[in-house]
């Protein structure tokens, strides 16, 4: 592929701003801790859910997207749209409490829930473990794709293209902090999608393709396109679709989709100016994330079956490209080298944007566990805000350098994926209850993350040797329903088992965030001079699920437009239009 000098004059322009962004604000970012993690908990929606869209827009996620299509058609989809389910609960009725808590971190949560040993264990130890472990395997997958497609559209090899992509991000993470962050993301998020939406509209005017039309009629393409899988097998249509709707959306827990909200939504959400603008953050996250962006991805992945039908031909067309970084996720950076210039530039520019939005938002976010939940609160309570500064930077530096490590060692996004999935596996449920249940306790949450990680090891290592005992053959989804089986019972034993935490930890956790009493009542019932707030709830609950049928139906009624299904996309589009009256008029109540 011809990348010209106005293709690379497209890309410095975009690099020279992203630097310029984070000298712009670092030196309100170096002054203080909470202004480098929270940007002094001021942010408005819009800036805040442009922000989660734009860190979700990782180069990851197109070639992750093309993986699916490519195996498993537009259905297949699924395995991440199932995530709309806990998004929109975050909306309506997670998104005010995280607010109205006040914590710096989530994991700043835990001592506010519990007490003791057990709590501080919690936070000390899930400091690493998220924000070190987990964080670096995210990042790890991101730079993976950014390998992919440095290799394939610029001829750059693996050591080449994280050099590149992770000094520039290091540079602006660390300087910036998270104002720096959300400004950079505002910046990318645009980019990005003029990219995508460009790359798919000259893309289906190419020969080989011909248009849309030609496309869907394509008969490789025309056994891809449905938005539900095949309900006479249910090896097909269980894991693509009754397991992530039924199960997966509440059990699992997810970085961007964690049940009841976490890790960098959960930062944003406290970082904003207030509840309200909490949940304008998130529900703008929610419908750009699942309805706008998806099907410029789809229509690419669709046409790669036409240009590049087998990994054999992406080998053929590509024989530099190592072995092991071999796989249909490769498919998605190959469509793009047919890009003209300038375009190509835009599209370089745009997927430069998407790794980097996303690495610099786990960067600032890894960081600021390892900092506030783990070095002020275990190895300096009394460094100063000068020092805390410090210290973020160095980790940042620290989790760039061994995500990169790790990118080098990886083959598929798609792999890590579903590994992050199985480790989170029956955890999800307790981040949903421990906001309204007063019996859940440190060790419940103890519980969980050992036994989770426990059985993943077991499915992920060891299952394969004893595969005929537990799993028959094509039913591989069986490990989601034993791992959340096994993690939830297990929890639930332990819960009962030990004591709950005292009165006044939980009293003081109700009156912070006073969420609906229905949980509590056994408690508060002890106190009659305590108010027993109902809340909202059964209404917030409503108001997720018109927002989930809302977003699904803008997300069909696109796809039903684009096949040329003109009548189901008006009936889906009128759905989602009354979705979005209902959820306005609502809006003055929400509090």
């Amino acid at each position: 592929m011809n990348v010209t000098a106005l293709d690379w004059g497209i890309i410095a322009a975009f690099f020279i701003i992203s630097l310029l962004i984070g000298l712009f604000t670092a030196k309100s970012a170096g002054s203080s801790a909470k202004e480098f993690f929270l940007s002094g908990r001021n942010m408005p929606w819009w800036l805040l859910g442009v922000s989660m869209v734009a860190t979700t827009f990782s180069a990851d996620t197109p070639n992750l997207v093309t993986d699916i299509v490519r195996k498993n058609g537009v259905a297949g989809n699924w395995a991440w749209w199932a995530f709309l389910l806990t998004g929109m609960l975050t909306v309506f009725v997670y998104a005010k409490l995280w607010r109205r808590s006040e914590a710096t971190t989530d994991l700043e949560f835990y001592e506010m829930r519990y007490s003791g040993k057990g709590a501080a264990f919690l936070r000390g130890f899930r400091a690493i473990y998220l924000g070190l472990f987990f964080n670096v395997v995210i990042m790890a997958t991101v730079s993976l794709a950014a390998i992919k497609i440095g290799g394939v559209m610029l001829g750059l090899t693996p050591v080449q293209t994280l050099l590149i992509a992770s000094i520039v991000t290091v540079v602006y993470s660390s300087l910036g902090g998270l104002k720096g962050v959300l400004l950079t993301d505002f910046f990318q998020f645009f980019i990005a999608m003029i990219g995508s939406f460009g790359a798919a509209y000259y893309i289906l005017d190419l020969p080989e393709i011909g248009s849309l039309g030609n496309l869907l009629a394509n008969d490789v393409v025309a056994t891809k396109l449905d938005f539900l899988p095949d309900f006479s097998d249910p090896n097909i249509y269980i894991p693509l679709f009754i397991m992530p709707i039924a199960i997966q959306w509440w059990a699992t827990w997810y970085p961007g989709a964690e049940p009841g909200g976490g890790g960098y939504i959960a930062q944003r959400m406290l970082s904003a100016k207030d509840e309200k603008n909490a949940i304008g953050a998130t529900l703008f996250f929610n419908i750009a994330h699942y309805a706008l962006r998806p099907w410029p991805w789809i229509l690419i992945a669709l046409a790669s079956l036409i240009v590049y039908p087998t990994i054999a031909d992406l080998q053929v067309a590509f024989p530099d490209i190592p072995v092991d970084k071999l796989g249909d996720d490769l498919a998605y950076p190959a469509m793009l080298t047919f890009l003209p210039t300038g375009l190509i530039g835009i599209v370089l520019a745009s997927l430069i944007a998407a790794v980097m939005s996303t690495l610099s938002t786990h960067l600032n976010w890894g960081s600021s566990y390892i900092v506030n939940d783990f070095y002020l609160r275990f190895m300096k309570p009394q460094a100063s805000d000068k020092e805390l500064v410090a210290v973020g930077r160095s980790s940042t530096v620290l989790l760039m350098v061994l995500s990169a490590i790790l990118a080098l060692a990886l083959s598929s996004a798609l792999d890590a994926f579903n590994i992050l999935l199985q480790i989170g596996a029956g955890t999800g449920l307790i981040f949903i209850l421990r906001w309204f249940w007063w019996r859940i306790n440190a060790y419940t949450e103890i519980s969980a993350m050992a036994i989770s990680f426990v059985v993943a090891i077991f499915f992920e290592v060891i299952n394969p040797k004893v595969n005929w005992i537990l799993i028959p053959e094509n039913q591989a989804y069986l490990k989601l329903v034993y791992s959340v089986s096994i993690t939830t019972i297990g929890w639930l034993l332990v819960t009962f088992l030990t004591q709950p935490e005292k009165d006044e930890i939980l009293l003081s956790f109700y009156r912070k965030v006073t969420p609906a009493a229905y949980g509590w009542k056994k408690v508060l019932d002890r106190y009659p001079a305590e108010k027993q707030e109902q809340g909202r709830l059964p209404k917030e609950i409503g108001l997720m699920l018109t927002g989930t049928v809302m977003v699904y139906a803008a997300l069909f009624s696109t796809g039903f437009f684009i096949y040329g299904n003109m009548l189901p996309g008006f009936i889906a589009a009128v759905v989602a239009l009354t979705g979005g009256f209902v959820i306005i008029k609502s809006w003055k109540s929400m509090r």
